[in-house]
C-alpha cells in the first residue's frame, strides 16, 4: 500500500475554507487566487481517496470523510506551528499576564499553558482568573496584557470577537422545573453578585415572560454558583461551555422558561501592538477553543 502524505499548505487551506465558511474568503486570507485555492483542495481529495465535500443547495458542506481529515488537519496544522514557535521562539524572555474566566480555567487553560511553555521555556506566564468587569478593568489599568472574557454592550479598543455563545438556563441534572406565570413558587435563581451580564439576562427574561423569580443564591465565584445548583437551590443561566458534572442545560421550551441571548467571547489586548508572545499565546487560546 502506498504511503500518503499530506501537503500541510493543503491541509490550511482546507481548514480555513471551512472556518470561514468560504474558500473564496480562505484565498484573501492566505493571499492566494481562488482557482489555486481549488486546485489544492482537488489535490487534497486525490490524497484522501474520496470526495471531501459536497454540494447542498448553493454551497458546499463536509462529506463524513471530510469531516474526519477535518479533526486531523487541524491536529496537524497546531503541531506544524507549535514546532516552528518552539525553533524560532526559545529565545524569547519576559512575562506575559493573562485574564481569564472561570468558565474556561479547567477546560482550556491547561492546554494552553502546556503547549506556551513547551514553545517558551524562558517565557513566564502570570495567569489572573476573575470576573468579566475586574478583566476588563485590569486591561485598562495596565495590569493584563491579554484577557479572554465576555463581550459587553460598550464597544472595546483592541478587541477581537472569537465566538458567539448560547446563554442556556442550567438546573441540576435531577431538578423537575415549573416555570410559568401561574406557577405557585416563583422560579428560584442561583446568580452571582452584581454586577454580571448573566444574572441581568435571566432576570430581564423572566420579567418579560411574566414569570416570578427570586434570588435564592449569590455567589463571588463560579464555583460557588455550581455547588448551589448541584444542591438545587435553584437554576441559573450560563453558557454550554465548560459545564462540570451534576449539571445541565435545560431545554427552554421543555421546562416552560423564556429564551435568552447569544453571548459573544473576546480576546482584548492591552494596546493594539502587543508582543510576539502575546499574539502567540492568543492564537492558542483560539486553536484551543476551537477544538
Amino acid at each position: 500500500m502506498q504511503r500518503v502524505t499530506f501537503d500541510l499548505d493543503v491541509m490550511r487551506s482546507f481548514v480555513t475554507g471551512i472556518e470561514l465558511g468560504s474558500f473564496a474568503k480562505a484565498a484573501d486570507r492566505l493571499a492566494r487566487s481562488t482557482s489555486a485555492v481549488s486546485a489544492q483542495l482537488k489535490k487534497l481529495e486525490d490524497q484522501a481517496g474520496t470526495p471531501l465535500l459536497r454540494k447542498s443547495g448553493r454551497g458546499m458542506v463536509l462529506t463524513e470523510a471530510g469531516e474526519t481529515l477535518l479533526g486531523y488537519a487541524r491536529r496537524l496544522l497546531e503541531l506544524n506551528d507549535e514546532a516552528a514557535t518552539a525553533v524560532r521562539g526559545v529565545q524569547l524572555e519576559g512575562r506575559v499576564r493573562l485574564g481569564m474566566q472561570e468558565d474556561f480555567g479547567e477546560n482550556v487553560l491547561p492546554e494552553v499553558l502546556g503547549r506556551f511553555k513547551r514553545a517558551h521555556p524562558k517565557l513566564r506566564v502570570e495567569v489572573h482568573i476573575a470576573r468579566n468587569n475586574v478583566l476588563l478593568q485590569s486591561l485598562q489599568s495596565g495590569r493584563l496584557d491579554l484577557a479572554l472574557a465576555w463581550e459587553t454592550e460598550t464597544s472595546a479598543p483592541n478587541m477581537e470577537h472569537v465566538f458567539t455563545l448560547p446563554m442556556c438556563w442550567i438546573a441540576a441534572t435531577d431538578a423537575s422545573i415549573e416555570a410559568t406565570p401561574e406557577a405557585s413558587e416563583p422560579v428560584s435563581l442561583v446568580v452571582l453578585d452584581a454586577p454580571c451580564l448573566m444574572r441581568s439576562a435571566a432576570t430581564n427574561a423572566l420579567d418579560r415572560a411574566g414569570v416570578p423569580w427570586r434570588i435564592a443564591f449569590t455567589s463571588a465565584s463560579l464555583a460557588g454558583t455550581w455547588a448551589a445548583v448541584k444542591a438545587g437551590l435553584g437554576i441559573s443561566v450560563r453558557t454550554p461551555f465548560g459545564l462540570p458534572a451534576d449539571v445541565r442545560a435545560l431545554d427552554s421550551q421543555q421546562a416552560n422558561l423564556p429564551a435568552l441571548p447569544k453571548l459573544g467571547l473576546a480576546l482584548y489586548r492591552s494596546e493594539a501592538d502587543v508582543s510576539p508572545a502575546v499574539e502567540k499565546l492568543a492564537e492558542l487560546i483560539r486553536q484551543s477553543l476551537r477544538s
